[in-house]
């Protein structure tokens, strides 16, 4: 089934590399590169540590804003979940947040923060973290009541309780928001990088789109999918040792 499933999915990277091709062909090559070309603009990105520099100083940002989006998003979105007085009264203020756009308190960040590395983890992590409390607090909300009940009857601890009966239950809730939360954060790197100092692939991006040196852009782009596709890997494998882990306590 899983070797099915890779055949598949090399047919169908197959196919879009050659609706690439195609396109380059039809297409003003100024708009879109062949994939021979994108393939030599790496090699000359990678050659003068020009990719590396900046996916790392990218890396920087995103880890940093990421990390502490999970440092505060999950036990708070737990606590509001677990102790539900605190959560009726903070909930309106994080769908409010939520609903409102992160670029919008950009300006604030920089006069607050300038146009250094904290201002954009800043603005990673203000992407990150409301999909990731918002799932942890739901996660919590949907512990079983008659579980919870029955534990108390019995004398178990509130400690135990949590421990036992609402975090397993809040993980799938809680993973969800770590993917979305770490898409969000991404996206948030490069428009950070684009906002502040020009800097990583974000202000990579800035410099080939405004020259049109689509080559290097595409492979600018590539780099983030790569990125993107490597985070959701590492996430499906803490889901799975999460899983077990859960089965241990049902």
């Amino acid at each position: 089934m899983h070797l099915r499933i890779v055949v598949y999915r090399l047919g169908v990277l197959a196919a879009l590399v050659a609706f690439w091709w195609y396109l380059s062909t039809v297409v003003e090559r100024q708009l879109v590169p062949s994939p021979v070309a994108t393939f030599h603009a790496a090699e000359r990105l990678i050659a003068d540590g020009r990719l590396f520099s900046a996916l790392l100083d990218t890396l920087q940002i995103y880890v940093s804003g990421y990390g502490l989006a999970i440092l505060i998003g999950i036990p708070l979105g737990l606590l509001m979940g677990t102790v539900r007085t605190l959560g009726k009264i903070l909930d309106v203020f994080v769908y409010a947040l939520s609903a409102t756009p992160r670029v919008a308190f950009i300006p604030l960040i920089i006069v607050f923060l300038g146009l250094g590395a904290s201002a954009k983890s800043f603005i990673v992590f203000l992407g990150a973290v409301m999909p990731i409390l918002i799932n942890a607090y739901a996660g919590a909300l949907n512990a079983d009541d008659e579980l919870v009940e029955m534990a108390r009857s019995v004398g178990a601890r509130k400690s135990r309780i949590f421990r036992e009966i609402v975090l397993p239950g809040a993980l799938p809730f809680a993973i969800t928001g770590l993917r979305i939360g770490a898409t969000i954060g991404l996206i948030n790197t490069i428009v950070a990088e684009l906002y502040t100092a020009v800097r990583g692939l974000g202000g990579l991006l800035a410099i080939y789109g405004n020259t049109f040196r689509m080559a290097e852009y595409f492979v600018i782009v590539f780099t983030l999918a790569l990125v993107g596709v490597l985070v959701t890997t590492l996430l499906r494998l803490l889901e799975l040792r999460l899983e077990r882990w859960r089965g241990t306590r049902n």
